[in-house]
């Protein structure tokens, strides 16, 4: 009974069971019956016994015997007698010395285990965990390629390349299915740890055409991975013969085996991994064929989220670049400049806003997210300022009404999202804090009065550079972020005399990489002698400046020069509430323009302030003010003491007034209403011949 319960517990397991004398020779017979291991009726592999013999195990036993100790679970890596260098193998040893009844020595009981396979397997897990955490740390093709190809050497090769479409890079992908045409791939990681003693190898970066004929382009035709253990051998110079480069590197380095692995995610062909083995390392086989296929999943799954990126990127640059201003407008008041870089595909914006009254708004404003949503909404934002500048609103009242704007786009798109995912239309749910959140600032520039109006949401304060002094930044509240908050915002008036420069950027300019100051600092300081230096040389000087090593976030910069409107460009008369006031405004408006040498506009002009002052003179009380304005085009206002819009109407054929907005709307190139604290002012424009 006990040497058939011993029969099975050594013949049908993977442990070798020895016994073996004092001098480390196998007893043949056993004990008590059993035969020895590795005879005839024992299971254990015979290999383990030849294990017996190398000099790492019996080197082992015999310590045990000298100390009279036992030894349990023992690693030990040997090389057999016979096996080639690639065979060496992990065992498991334990062993107890024997006695016999008076405690002489009589040898020692061995068992050698086998774990090499059970150690491989812990292996790859534990290199599949690594990839885990080290494949996809960023959005960058090249990077989450080059981690793959570094995760792989020397866990599971001995070389690893990347190969990767070029169409990827784009953010595009090829059509779904197999590629069964050459294509056109960019080497983009490559890692070894073989010396190519010289050899040429594709640079990671170079591109080229792989040609079918070749196993890597089976494996991209069919998406199959690829086993070849033949690399060294005659019938592989078939298709190695037509690649003489790659064969000669491979002969000199003493490359063996390779495992080809597509790579593939969202039904979409991205690339093609290789691994390399060479010299005494093993061949490859079917489980490291699966360890690749495994790591190249996960590497495909980050290079095509990083396509996905570089898509949705550079769709938001391009809808950024169409919402942008093509062409900042000329005006009188201001002369300008800018620069933008749009890092980031972020949403930052700015703007040059034409006013009533030869006025001027500057603006710049930042989505403070990134993609096509944040240029989506930098376009909604710019769009809403130019339409609330054209009601000519004051600056805190326009940035109320933006918040009010963003508040309730943000709620819109918190609300969607919530949608999206599911999870139905909960209003407690509504959680905004990760919606867009934005900034503005809104500069207001009149060169009759020469000062500026400025409120800010949460938005950088300019820096200014007087033309008679020191640069230094605007002191001024700043407001919450559109969107967030209760809209309080304040509004801060400073005198800017002729000549001074205004610099409104966002936080993307004073945030760059690899700068040793305060980035606002560098900014201020490159503004000194701002007045005396040409516009845009000073735009590429701060930009130079201020980013030494380029900007890690989208940067923004405008630059404005003010100018101012003197006696020459300027009349103004106060009326009394009289009905001849309309007859002296014509004689007023029309010698003005004679001394301005705008003789043709003088039958224009005189209908049309007629035709305003005498609304004035009947709906209004107190004086009149008319102004005049040479400026980009001649502008005419009327300002009375009545609040109430004037409504432009059609008269009717039979009707004896009503005309006096129609004309204007007709013969004005430009006209509107203002409304001040003291009444309103009607203005319209008349273009220079």
């Amino acid at each position: 009974m006990t040497a058939a319960l011993l029969d099975i517990l050594v013949g049908e397991s993977s442990i070798g069971l020895y016994v073996l004398d004092a001098d480390l020779r196998r007893i043949p017979d056993g004990m008590d019956g059993v035969p020895a291991p590795g005879e005839a009726g024992a299971g254990a592999d015979p290999s383990l016994a030849a294990a017996l013999a190398t000099p790492e195990v019996r080197s082992l036993l015999r310590r045990a015997l000298k100390e009279d100790r036992s030894v349990h679970q023992v690693r030990c890596t040997v090389h057999p007698p016979h096996a080639t260098a690639r065979e060496g193998r992990v065992l498991s040893v334990s062993a107890r010395p024997l006695h016999d009844r008076d405690r002489r020595p009589l040898g020692i009981a061995v068992t050698l285990t086998d774990t090499t396979a059970t150690e491989r397997a812990q292996r790859n897990l534990e290199l599949l965990g690594r990839a885990d955490t080290m494949i996809g740390s960023s959005l960058d093709v090249f990077r989450t390629a080059q981690e793959l190809a570094a995760i792989a050497v020397p866990g599971l090769a001995d070389g690893a390349a990347v190969d990767v479409l070029d169409v990827v890079f784009h953010g595009n992908a090829p059509p779904p299915g197999p590629l069964l045409e050459p294509a056109t791939v960019r080497r983009a990681g490559f890692v070894t740890v073989v010396d190519l003693k010289g050899h040429a190898i594709y640079e990671v970066g170079s591109v080229r055409v792989m040609q079918p004929g070749k196993p890597y382009a089976h494996a991209l035709a069919d998406l199959t991975p690829r086993v070849v253990n033949d690399l060294s051998e005659d019938d592989a110079a078939a298709w190695l013969s037509r690649d003489p480069g790659r064969a000669a590197l491979f002969r000199s380095v003493h490359v063996h085996s390779m495992v080809l692995v597509p790579l593939a995610a969202r039904g979409v062909v991205l690339g093609l991994a290789a691994f390399y083995r060479a010299g005494d390392s093993e061949p490859f086989d079917d489980m490291d064929a699966d360890v690749a296929q495994k790591l190249a999943a996960r590497a495909a799954l980050s290079l095509d989220n990083a396509r996905l990126y570089t898509r949705e990127r550079t769709l938001a640059r391009i809808a950024q670049r169409q919402l942008l201003p093509g062409r900042v407008p000329t005006t009188w008041a201001v002369e300008t400049a800018h620069a933008y870089l749009p890092v980031a595909a972020g949403g930052s914006w700015f703007d040059v806003i034409p006013l009533p009254g030869a006025r001027v708004a500057l603006v710049a404003g930042d989505v403070w997210r990134s993609g096509l949503r944040a240029a989506t909404a930098m376009g909604q934002l710019r769009t809403a300022v130019h339409a609330f500048a054209a009601m000519d609103l004051e600056p805190v009242e326009l940035l109320v009404r933006l918040h009010e704007l963003t508040a309730t786009a943000v709620v819109e798109e918190a609300t969607s999202d919530l949608l999206a995912q599911g999870d139905g239309l909960n209003h407690d749910a509504v959680d905004t804090d990760d919606a867009s959140p934005a900034s503005c600032l809104y500069v207001v520039y009149d060169p009759v009065n020469r000062e500026c109006q400025a409120v800010s949401a949460a938005h950088p304060p300019p820096v200014v550079t007087p033309s008679d002094g020191a640069p230094y930044t605007l002191d001024m509240p700043v407001g919450p972020a559109l969107g967030r908050g209760t809209a309080e915002y304040r509004l801060t008036t400073f005198p800017v005399p002729a000549g001074s420069v205004l610099a409104l950027f966002n936080q993307g300019l004073v945030r760059g990489r690899g700068r040793a100051e305060d980035g606002l600092a560098a900014l201020v300081r490159a503004l000194a002698g701002a007045p005396r230096r040409p516009l845009k040389a000073l735009r590429d000087r701060l930009m130079t400046s201020v980013l030494p090593e380029g900007a890690e976030d989208d940067a923004l910069l405008l630059l404005a020069r003010t100018r101012g409107l003197g006696p020459n460009h300027l009349a103004y008369w106060e009326l009394p509430d009289d009905p001849r006031s309309a007859g002296r405004a014509r004689r007023l408006v029309a010698g003005r323009l004679t001394e301005w040498g705008e003789d043709a506009l003088i039958p224009s002009a005189e209908l049309l302030v007629s035709e305003v002052v005498t609304n004035s003179v009947r709906y209004a009380e107190g004086t009149i003010g008319l102004r005049l304005i040479r400026a980009d085009s001649t502008i005419c206002e009327v300002t009375d003491s009545v609040s109430a819009a004037p409504h432009l109407r059609l008269a009717d054929d039979t009707d004896e007034g009503g005309r006096g907005l129609y004309l204007v709307s007709r013969f004005a190139s430009r006209w509107g209403t203002r409304y001040s604290a003291r009444g309103k002012t009607v203005w319209f424009e008349l273009p220079h011949d």
